[in-house]
């Protein structure tokens, strides 16, 4: 069953009443454009001659992005360097109209800088910059009382997961502790080698090898038709009895998702990307859109689709990528299977 615009549009009309806590690593993720015509004599690697550059919100910030492009009032909880880069990134936040309420800064960590360099439409390299081994006890301590008053100011919760170290058990306690007496619904996008508690969350967004490895089955090849995937199947079963959440969202790229919840049997939701250029980012953009519209009121079924309409949006893009209202609906007019209930 597909989401109607009609409907769409009345959910992303509330998603604009939304105040959404974006908690994880945050990145600044940097772009060199450019073109290539030779292989330098140097070494078998292309020559880049660079036409531009620009910077944008990486890792959880693009989360927050994503959030703030649909309407929603996005809120960042993270941690960052007293750097420049911490600068910048706090700077193209603001002016998108990101909080930084929730961030905190710190002379114990450098801020993550991811710089790709894309030359004819393709990525031909990236270059990371990683420095967050000084979050030590205390600074986590003063991080969770942070998030603590920023959940109560919420209306849903996002943990992004990228592995660098902002999300630990006792972030992920305080939050779910939190939103939990309030009734604000939390999202999870996980990291496959990073294990935690986190019993109880709304719904959770990895993708079909995240699974596979967080409920220790190995992975098999993909069935053409992800319902009749046995594997995928037992996946799921374990992972909703894991974690317990209302919903959980298993990304297939080209094949779309799978969708198990609590109260309705497995659900396969296609694919809505017309054509492919960079995946980057993707998997924010499905858990922004998931979470936001839960809080709006939407059902399971509709928040999947909802996200899977943006997700083949944001596909289309070269970079990080955020999708806006008019974009999706524009989407779901122009393939025209959103006019079904």
């Amino acid at each position: 069953m597909t989401i109607s615009v009609q409907r769409a549009k009345e959910v992303l009309a509330e998603c604009g009443r939304q105040r959404i806590l974006v908690v994880g690593d945050l990145m600044l993720d940097r772009y060199i454009y450019g073109n290539v015509s030779r292989i330098s004599p140097e070494a078998p690697v292309p020559v880049v001659h660079v036409s531009g550059e620009k910077s944008m919100p990486g890792g959880a910030s693009n989360v927050a992005w994503n959030i703030r492009s649909l309407g929603g009032a996005a809120v960042i909880g993270g941690i960052i360097g007293r750097d420049a880069a911490g600068g910048e990134l706090r700077s193209i936040l603001n002016r998108e109209g990101v909080s930084c309420n929730g961030c905190i800064e710190s002379d114990m960590v450098h801020t993550i800088v991811k710089t790709r360099i894309i030359a004819e439409r393709q990525q031909v390299v990236r270059v990371d910059w990683e420095g967050t081994n000084g979050i030590d006890a205390a600074l986590v301590e003063q991080f969770c009382r942070l998030l603590r008053e920023e959940v109560r100011k919420s209306s849903g919760v996002v943990l992004e997961d990228y592995g660098k170290g902002v999300i630990q058990q006792a972030v992920v306690d305080a939050v779910l502790r939190e939103a939990s007496d309030l009734g604000v619904p939390v999202g999870l996008d996980p990291k496959d080698n990073h294990e935690l508690v986190v019993r109880g969350i709304t719904v959770a967004t990895p993708n079909r090898k995240e699974a596979f490895i967080m409920a220790g089955i190995k992975e098999t090849p993909a069935h053409a038709n992800p319902l009749e995937d046995r594997a995928l199947r037992r996946v799921g079963e374990i992972l909703m009895e894991k974690w317990s959440p209302r919903m959980l969202l298993i990304t297939l790229g080209p094949q779309g998702m799978y969708l198990a919840s609590k109260d309705a049997p497995p659900r396969h939701v296609p694919t809505r990307a017309r054509e492919v250029f960079d995946v980057s980012g993707a998997g924010d953009t499905v858990i922004a859109v998931c979470v936001l519209a839960l809080a709006a009121g939407a059902a399971p079924m509709e928040a999947a689709e909802l996200a899977n309409y943006a997700a083949g949006v944001v596909v289309g893009k070269i970079g990080t990528a955020s999708c806006t209202v008019e974009e999706l609906i524009r989407h779901m007019e122009d393939r025209g299977d959103g006019e079904m209930e």
